[in-house]
């Protein structure tokens, strides 16, 4: 606080300086401290802020009054009553002076202040009736000016006001329209209508069976700004509470091509894009029809407006759109007027980024890797596809007309176009080349109408192949080259780009110099100039800096053999650029792609000291540049490894142990990397590592975070490292060094082994094994030694069958009979983890040798009852990491095994079962799919419970060739949520659940069917509910509350993955119920919800007397409520929800809750953080 108080004293004193200049940037300085939400200010400095920002107020410099204007606004909520009533009577005092610039800079003042002040309406509610009485003759005054500002007053008297001033306002509204007034008074009423559904919200929805016919009447008037003012109503309608879809689509389709000056002849307009002499002649007879007093285009452009809106806001309905909107759509884009084109671009726009939210592409995927499963899911993206065609054919010709306006939306709707359907414009290029060459070239074209020009063609090119463009790169590079050239840096950054990737359709990756029909080499050289320039300049741009190196290195990289004696003299450049700090991790990353280039560039001139730099970037703190650093010495051991010297590695080695830490695993995977690179191409380098980087590598090893990328980055490394032969680096030593943690004494070590390390462990052993072949069979019995000897400790038991399975799995056990009676063994042992780790080496050792092991295994399933439940495991890992056509042959035989078993009493084995026969659906869909089917209609519950937990498994995040078939069947699953047991009942809603969280494509078109039945389950029911006697004890006992929870939780999930299909009233009825239900379902319940209004009851107390463990309980119940306080309080515009206003005040004057709210708001007391803040369900 001290610190704050002293800064903010030198800013005031600062203020009071004779120097303009020091008054400004103080009064600046001060402005940035209050908007930090951490500044606290006491009592004086408050005092003393207020008294100077108000003398501020009447410096003699316009600018230092105008600063001190905006300070006030965020200091409104940083003082205490008393100051903003003193802010409050100066403003007002001033504006009374005879200084005319003081009246009019406290008149602004005055305005921020209350603007800023919380709440102020509520001062007003007893004079909302007489407002609103007020007001509403207004309407009809004869002066236009009164009444527009008579409806601004009544949108802000709207959301405070109460229900029924609301109704009155509305009835007030349809009465008067309903008599019929004059066109002008209705025009409006209309306008009044749109407004006060603006800003009403949810409020106006149950009046719009009444006001929807009555505005559709209305636009029969032949009246074209009345048709706006209502297109304008429909909109603010669908955009609050989309209603009437149908009837407003119909209506907006009809006037949007409404033109009665102007005849629109299709057949002309063919010929005219057939023929683009006439284009100067066809702009000339078009200004022929303008006529000032045509006020059509409005009537056109508000439905247009209400098409996007409603476009926007249904999601739900875009198949719909495409059959009856789309073809409208592009049918005006032959729209006269250019502002209504402008925006019939922006609509299909919409409708292009909705398409693409619910698609599987997001960003600039490359055309082709798209499958087809994924355009299964997505019909829109398909019938899309097929509309290309007619889109491209409509806008080649608006590409080259004078319009900027046209020509920019053009482009942005081209851009949208190839982000939603990669590579759907390949066969269309030839026709869109000479329009994006005139934009570049034309020189009445605006600075921003290049550069879109130039995002629009790098998006193609990122999206298209290559192939498509190189025939056309006579015509194309001229106008980028002199793009690269152009005076205006954002102009030249945007044609780097774009040239960046014209090199690469020169000569794209992995072609040599003679393959391939296209001759780079006559563009090479202007290419180069061009960009060469803008490598040596220094004085330019940051940006431009960055792409002219990037673009360069592409060009050394893809045409490097064609650069001759110039290119010694680029790589200097680079390692220039290497040394600056502004530009070195640019330079880092080009290095890396030039490294890498098939053409093998020579870089021994500027090796050894490129070497020395990147060494010492490795001690920077900054982490980008420590990834790209590594990546590029990566890049170049392996590739130039016969040009470097062991001795410039060392410095690079020394700084290696301090990155390979679990503190940071992405940058321990890429040293290890590296190192598996230097063991692979230098290993004479890796003598001294031992002492080194090697303690720390097994320290990754042994620690419970290493998985996934960095642990396949260290089996790398140590096959790579036991095949250089580096001296006392073996085969043994390395085994040792793994394994020796394991054998010492838990008691006598204080560091405890994580159960993820023995699978790390193992991993590595059959990694090392599986390089040294010679050495495997004595491995395989020294573990099997290991695990049959009784006095080995627990950890080295149980890591010697999980090494056993390891080298099981890749193949290289041998002696099966003889292992299979050690893993037997070790199955039937009292000790619980050696009879995991044994189940676990089993399931490994059958997915290596299935004809070997798995016969075995599905016999002792069937012969011993009591290992089940583990032998089941091992089977879990066999049918999970073994291919499908390795498994189709034993198919039958598991089938046959799991179905005996679907209605074992024990849940546990059943539910393994159960993951069992999903998994092995996934093996052959067509065939399994409708067993499972079968066996719902005739299993007892028990077999029935286990067929719905199976279908769960079925359902993956992935595009699976199953989805298809379950799709279709989904629907007689989810039956099972009718069913009569209740276990099958909670379970079917557990499959529900994951079919919505991981593929909400399968569950969208059943909502309707399905939710009934899910808000069932979560009623109380009282024939669940049953006492237990306890010894002198009763206790209830709610059989329902598994039930109530998981359907509870399918709410939760359905909100983020299939909100469109819900009804939110009705949705929140049963959110409101569930928070006077059972503490675990409330815990569910409150989570930051996705709609503006929330019952208020979410202040909870705790029942006097009760013990600790219900005190902690009600504290995070409290906490958990609050989280979803915060998040209501943060939906745009809930100021104007009078519920949630009053509730805000609630929590504000409660010191208990309101001292909760601001650590969670914050974060910052009460412990309260990112983890915090996450755990809310």
């Amino acid at each position: 606080m001290s610190n704050v108080s002293y800064y903010i004293s030198n800013l005031l004193e600062k203020m009071t300086s004779t120097d303009k200049d020091f008054r400004f940037m103080a009064t600046n300085d001060l402005m940035l401290e209050l908007q930090k939400d951490s500044i606290k200010l006491d009592e004086d400095s408050e005092r003393k802020v207020v008294t100077m920002l108000l003398k501020l107020l009447e410096d003699k410099n316009g600018e230092v009054q105008n600063l001190a204007v905006k300070c006030l606004a965020p200091l409104v909520s940083k003082v205490k009553e008393p100051q903003v009533e003193t802010m409050v009577d100066t403003l007002c005092s001033n504006m009374m002076s005879d200084k005319e610039l003081l009246r009019d800079i406290s008149s602004m003042g005055l305005k921020t202040v209350i603007a800023e002040l919380p709440l102020l309406s509520g001062a007003l509610v007893s004079f909302h009736s007489s407002l609103l009485s007020s007001l509403l003759p207004q309407l009809t005054s004869p002066r236009m000016a009164v009444r527009k500002r008579s409806i601004l007053a009544l949108g802000h008297l709207v959301p405070c006001c109460s229900p029924a001033l609301f109704s009155q306002l509305t009835e007030h509204l349809l009465t008067e329209l309903a008599k019929g007034p004059p066109t002008s008074v209705t025009r409006t009423y209309i306008q009044c209508l749109a407004t006060i559904s603006r800003q009403g919200g949810h409020r106006v929805g149950e009046h719009l069976e009444k006001l929807i016919p009555m505005v559709v009447k209305f636009t029969g008037v032949e009246d074209d700004e009345l048709r706006e003012y209502c297109f304008q109503a429909f909109e603010a309608f669908i955009r609050r509470c989309p209603p009437h879809v149908a009837t407003v689509t119909q209506l907006c389709l009809k006037f949007m091509t409404f033109d009665p000056n102007y005849n629109y002849d299709d057949e002309e307009q063919q010929e005219e894009d057939s023929m683009d002499v006439e284009e100067g002649l066809d702009e000339e007879s078009d200004d022929e029809y303008s006529d000032d007093d045509d006020m059509s285009w409005k009537v056109r452009r508000s439905s247009i407006k209400c098409l996007e809106a409603l476009i926007h806001t249904r999601r739900d309905l875009l198949l719909s759109f495409y059959s009856s909107i789309c073809p409208a759509l592009l049918a005006r884009f032959k729209e006269r007027e250019e502002n209504v084109r402008a925006d019939v671009f922006a609509a299909f726009s919409t409708l292009l980024r909705q398409t693409r939210v619910g698609s599987s592409h997001h960003g600039n995927i490359k055309a082709g890797s798209d499958s087809a499963l994924s355009r299964e899911e997505e019909p829109a993206v398909a019938m899309l596809e097929t509309q290309v065609p007619v889109i491209v054919k409509t806008l080649h010709r608006q590409l080259k007309e004078k319009s900027i306006k046209s020509r920019q939306g053009c482009f942005c709707l081209l851009t949208e176009l190839s982000h939603t359907v990669p590579g759907a414009l390949e066969q269309h290029i030839p026709a869109l080349i000479p329009g994006i060459v005139f934009s570049l070239t034309d020189k009445s074209t605006s600075s921003n109408m290049r550069i879109d020009a130039l995002s629009f063609f790098h998006v193609l090119l990122l999206s298209h192949p290559p192939q498509a463009f190189q025939p056309h790169m006579q015509v194309l590079l001229p106008p980028v080259v002199a793009c690269v050239e152009d005076t205006f840096y954002k102009i030249t950054s945007e044609a780097l780009l774009v040239a960046q990737q014209l090199v690469r359709v020169m000569r794209p990756q992995g072609q040599s110099a003679t393959a391939g029909r296209f001759d780079p080499k006559p563009f090479v050289k202007e290419v180069f100039s061009a960009t060469l320039k803008r490598l040596k300049a220094t004085d330019i741009d940051q940006e431009v800096k960055e792409r002219a190196i990037s673009c360069m290195g592409h060009m050394v990289c893809h045409l490097g053999d064609h650069l001759g004696a110039e290119l010694q003299g680029v790589l200097a450049i680079f390692l220039e650029r290497l040394k600056n700090e502004i530009t070195r991790l640019t330079a880092v990353r080009t290095i890396t792609l030039i490294s890498a280039s098939p053409l093998k560039i020579n870089l021994s001139s500027i090796l050894p000291e490129t070497l020395s730099v990147l060494g010492s970037f490795l001690r920077k703190n900054q982490r980008a540049l420590k990834l790209g650093t590594l990546a590029c010495l990566t890049a170049l051991v392996t590739h130039h490894a016969g040009s470097i010297k062991p001795a410039a590695l060392e410095p690079i080695l020394s700084e290696l142990p301090a990155l390979v830490d679990e503190g940071d695993m992405h940058v321990s995977q890429v040293s290890v990397t590296l190192l598996t690179c230097m063991a692979k191409w230098c290993p004479s380098s890796l003598a001294k590592i031992s002492s080194s980087v090697l303690p720390g590598v097994f320290r990754l090893v042994h620690s419970p975070l290493l998985q996934g990328a960095a642990l396949a980055a260290i089996l790398d490394f140590l096959q790579a490292l036991v095949l250089s032969k580096t001296s006392n680096l073996g085969y043994s030593q390395l085994l040792k060094s793994l394994t020796d943690p394991f054998h010492r004494s838990q008691s006598s070590d204080s560091t405890i082994i994580h159960r993820q390390s023995y699978q790390s462990v193992a991993r590595c052993v059959a990694a090392l094994s599986a390089s040294c072949s010679k050495e495997t069979p004595a491995t395989v019995a020294g573990l099997m030694q290991e695990v049959k000897n009784p006095g080995s400790p627990e950890s080295a038991r149980v890591l010697a069958l999980l090494c056993l399975g390891e080298l099981g799995r890749s193949g290289s056990l041998g002696r099966s009979k003889e292992v299979q009676g050690v893993i037997l063994e070790a199955i039937s042992s009292t000790n619980e983890e050696v009879k995991t780790a044994a189940s676990c080496a089993l399931g490994s050792m059958a997915v290596g040798s299935l004809d070997e092991y798995l016969p075995f295994l599905l016999k002792e399933i069937s012969a011993q009852p009591r290992r089940q439940y583990l032998l089941l495991h091992s089977l879990k890992e066999v049918i999970s990491a073994c291919p499908a056509s390795s498994l189709s042959a034993h198919v039958e035989s598991i089938w046959a095994l799991l179905f005996d078993n679907c209605e074992c009493q024990e849940e546990g084995t059943r539910n393994l079962v159960a993951e069992c026969l999903g998994k092995l659906t996934l093996v052959n869909a067509a065939q399994l799919l409708p067993r499972l089917k079968q066996l719902l209609r005739a299993g007892s519950p028990l077999a029935r419970s286990t067929v719905v937990t199976a279908i769960k498994f079925t359902i993956v995040d992935q595009p699976a060739p199953i989805d298809s078939l379950l799709k279709e069947s989904i629907g007689d699953f989810l039956k099972t949520l009718q069913d009569e047991d209740i276990n099958v009942r909670r379970v079917a809603l557990v499959m529900f659940n994951s079919a919505a969280h991981n593929k909400p494509s399968l569950i969208r078109g059943l909502l309707a069917t399905v939710l009934p039945h899910l808000y069932k389950e979560t009623q109380i029911r009282k024939d669940l509910i049953r006492e237990v006697e306890m010894g002198p004890f009763k206790h209830t006992v709610d059989d329902g509350l598994d039930v109530r929870k998981a359907a509870f939780e399918c709410m939760y999930t359905l909100l983020d993955s299939c909100l469109e299909g819900l009804n939110v009233l009705q949705f929140l009825d049963h959110v409101e119920e569930g928070l006077k239900d059972h503490y675990d379902i409330r815990r569910v319940m409150l989570v930051p919800a996705h709609c503006p209004e929330s019952p208020p009851s979410l202040l909870l107390q705790v029942k006097a007397g009760s013990v600790k463990q219900e005190f902690e309980k009600q504290e995070e119940l409290r906490r958990s409520a609050m989280r979803a306080v915060a998040a209501l309080l943060a939906v745009p515009e809930v100021e104007r929800s009078p519920s949630m206003t009053d509730f805000a005040d609630q929590i504000r004057t409660n010191a208990d809750m309101a001292s909760i709210y601001q650590s969670i708001q914050g974060g910052e007391g009460g412990g309260s953080g990112p983890a915090e803040s996450m755990d809310i369900s």
